[in-house]
C-alpha cells in the first residue's frame, strides 16, 4: 500500500488526497477539463454526489481518461452519494448514479445526511413539507444491498455524529467503512475521530480548508493568523498547512479546487512535515464549525428541531 492511500475497514485501498466537484456553477466542461487536469497531476481519488449534480462530468471526464489509456479504473476511486430523496430505495438511487456517470460501478457510496426526504425532493435545500421520519435501518439495508449487487465495493456515511454512527452499528451487518464530515483545524473533530478510530471507521475531512470559495464556505481557515505563521516558517502555503493537518491526523481530505496553480499547491501538501509546536498551535485555536445545517432543521417536520439535535451537542 502507498503511502498516499489509506486502508478501509471493507479491505480496499482509497487515495487520501480527492478533488471535490461540487461547483454552485455545475460547469460541464470546466469540471471535465479540471478533472482531466487532476489526472496528469497525480490525483486519483474523485467525490461526487447526486445533489451536486457533477455526476456525469465525473464520469464523463473519468471514461474519456480510461479510454484513452491514461489511466485504469482499477487505478481510481469514486465516491458518490445517497440523497435525502432516496432514502426510501438506495438500489435504484445508486443504479442512477452510475447511468449518470456511465460506470459500471462506484468504490464507495455514501448516505449524505441522516435526512430522509419525500422521493421529489431532489434540491439541496429542502421544504418544510418535504422531510420524512428517519428509518436508518432500512436505509442502511438498502445500502447493503448495493454493495451485495457488486453496484459499489464500499459503503459509509457522511454527516453522522458519534452518537448516531454508533446508533448505526447496533443493527448494521456491515458497518461504514468512511464517515466523511467537516473537518480542518478550526473544527478537529476529535471526539468524532476517536469514535471512528474504536470502530475502525476512516474519517475523511471535506471542506478541510474550511470551504472558501462556496457559497456557505468561508477563508477562515486559510486566514487564521496562526496558520499563516506557520505556513511562512516552512515556507508552504496555508492551504498546505491545513491539509497537512488532516491527513496527520490520519484523515482523508476532499479538496476542492478546479484553479490549476492551487490544485498542484493541493497536492505539494504530502511534502510538507509539521512539528509538535505547529500541532499545539493547531490545538489552541477557537473551534467554529461553518457547515452546519440549519436548511435541515425546522420546528415542525425535520427529525431535528435544533442543530444541537443534528449533531447530537457536537456543534
Amino acid at each position: 500500500m502507498r503511502s498516499n492511500e489509506v486502508r478501509l475497514n471493507c479491505g480496499i485501498t482509497m487515495p487520501v488526497i480527492g478533488l471535490g466537484t461540487y461547483s454552485s456553477e455545475n460547469d460541464r466542461e470546466t469540471t471535465e477539463l479540471a478533472i482531466h487536469m487532476a489526472l496528469k497531476m497525480g490525483y486519483r481519488h474523485f467525490d461526487t454526489a447526486k445533489i451536486y449534480g457533477s455526476e456525469p462530468a465525473v464520469g464523463n471526464a473519468l471514461t474519456e481518461a480510461i479510454l484513452h489509456g491514461r489511466v485504469e479504473r482499477e487505478d481510481i476511486f469514486v465516491t458518490s452519494k445517497l440523497w435525502g430523496s432516496d432514502h426510501h430505495d438506495p438500489v435504484s438511487a445508486l443504479k442512477q448514479t452510475l447511468l449518470n456517470m456511465g460506470m459500471e460501478y462506484v468504490d464507495m457510496y455514501l448516505v449524505h445526511w441522516p435526512v430522509k426526504l419525500k422521493p421529489w425532493a431532489c434540491y439541496a435545500v429542502p421544504k418544510e413539507e418535504d422531510f420524512e421520519e428517519l428509518e436508518m435501518e432500512s436505509t442502511w439495508a438498502g445500502m447493503e444491498k448495493c454493495l451485495d449487487m457488486g453496484m459499489c465495493r464500499c459503503i459509509g456515511v457522511s454527516n453522522f455524529s458519534s452518537k448516531k454512527t454508533e446508533h448505526l452499528l447496533n443493527f448494521a451487518s456491515v458497518p461504514p467503512a468512511v464517515n466523511q464530515v467537516e473537518m480542518h483545524p478550526m473544527w478537529r473533530q476529535s471526539k468524532l475521530r476517536e469514535t471512528c478510530a474504536s470502530h475502525r471507521i476512516h474519517v475523511s475531512a471535506y471542506s478541510p480548508l474550511g470551504g472558501p470559495g462556496n457559497i456557505w464556505g468561508s477563508t477562515a481557515v486559510v486566514d487564521n493568523p496562526i496558520i499563516q505563521s506557520i505556513a511562512l516558517k516552512h515556507k508552504a502555503t496555508p492551504a498546505q498547512v491545513a491539509l497537512k493537518w488532516g491527513l496527520s491526523k490520519g484523515s482523508s481530505v476532499i479538496v476542492k479546487s478546479f484553479n490549476q496553480n492551487r490544485m498542484k499547491e493541493n497536492m505539494g501538501s504530502f511534502d510538507l512535515k509539521l512539528d509538535d509546536q505547529d500541532f499545539n498551535d493547531i490545538d489552541s485555536l477557537e473551534e467554529w464549525k461553518i457547515m452546519r445545517g440549519e436548511f435541515l432543521v425546522n420546528q415542525t417536520t425535520s427529525p431535528y428541531r435544533t442543530i444541537q439535535e443534528l449533531w447530537d451537542d457536537e456543534i
